[in-house]
């Protein structure tokens, strides 16, 4: 259960940062099952004949490339759940439904979706300054989204840790402009260092939860070493235009 604190965090400025909220035995499988694939996924698109930035695969997964020619590395990969069983059990588990829920302040929770965020070393670009509501308010009735998003490894400045503005969410919906990108096709003008954030800085196993309205943004990953974190995003049953895709969470899968 989230603490007083950390609600008060959350209303506050938009985010909360929850220490150690995957144990070290869910850590170390999250990355064995993501540490092949980007090699994994590049010969499945290639058997199944698909090409292109964005590509979907017969498994579920939808796939957001790097924008390079020489070689395939995973941008995004939506659906995660279908790929990775951790992501699966951690999807669907008390301690993540539970948290939601005292966020929310609903009962019924549905996944909005799950998405593996690769950031390879020395691969990974920028991500726009955006709100995620500004990707989902055609889909949605109101901002009500939560987001969780879970290290896999270790996120710093240095390897692009996710800025966050503090409060921005308070200022409501901001219109974006679109860009020309196969993964981040909308966003906020100005380069990474135009707002005034707080870089969130996280330990294998932390995750951050925030709202649909906070503005967010991550730097590129000129580093030798990884960013993987996979964001969970939720919302409270009822708010999707199409409510015939929502399915509610309740129990834990084994």
């Amino acid at each position: 259960m989230l603490s007083k604190e950390q609600l008060h965090d959350f209303r506050t400025n938009g985010y909360v940062l929850v220490r150690q909220f995957a144990d070290a035995t869910e850590v170390e499988a999250l990355k064995q099952e993501t540490d092949e694939l980007h090699e994994q996924m590049a010969r499945l698109a290639e058997a199944e004949g698909v090409s292109g930035y964005n590509t979907r695969l017969q498994n579920g997964a939808h796939i957001s490339w790097e924008e390079r020619d020489d070689v395939r590395r995973i941008r995004q990969l939506m659906n995660s759940e279908r790929v990775c069983p951790t992501i699966n059990r951690i999807l669907h588990s008390e301690k993540m439904i539970g948290a939601v829920r005292q966020l929310t302040g609903h009962d019924e929770i549905i996944k909005y979706h799950s998405k593996l965020l690769m950031k390879a070393a020395m691969d990974g670009s920028y991500t726009p300054w955006h709100q995620d509501w500004g990707y989902w308010r055609n889909t949605s009735k109101e901002p009500t989204q939560i987001n969780c998003m879970l290290s896999i490894d270790g996120a710093d400045l240095e390897n692009g840790c996710v800025r966050f503005v503090d409060g921005s969410h308070t200022q409501g919906a901001i219109d974006h402009k679109r860009f020309e990108s196969a993964s981040f096709g909308i966003g906020l003008d100005g380069d990474i260092e135009s707002y005034t954030a707080t870089p969130v800085e996280t330990a294998a196993g932390d995750a951050v939860f925030f709202g649909s309205l906070v503005i967010h943004g991550s730097a590129p990953n000129p580093s030798n070493r990884n960013r993987r974190a996979n964001t969970f995003a939720f919302d409270r049953a009822g708010n999707h235009l199409d409510e015939s895709v929502e399915e509610v969470l309740l129990t834990d899968v084994s």
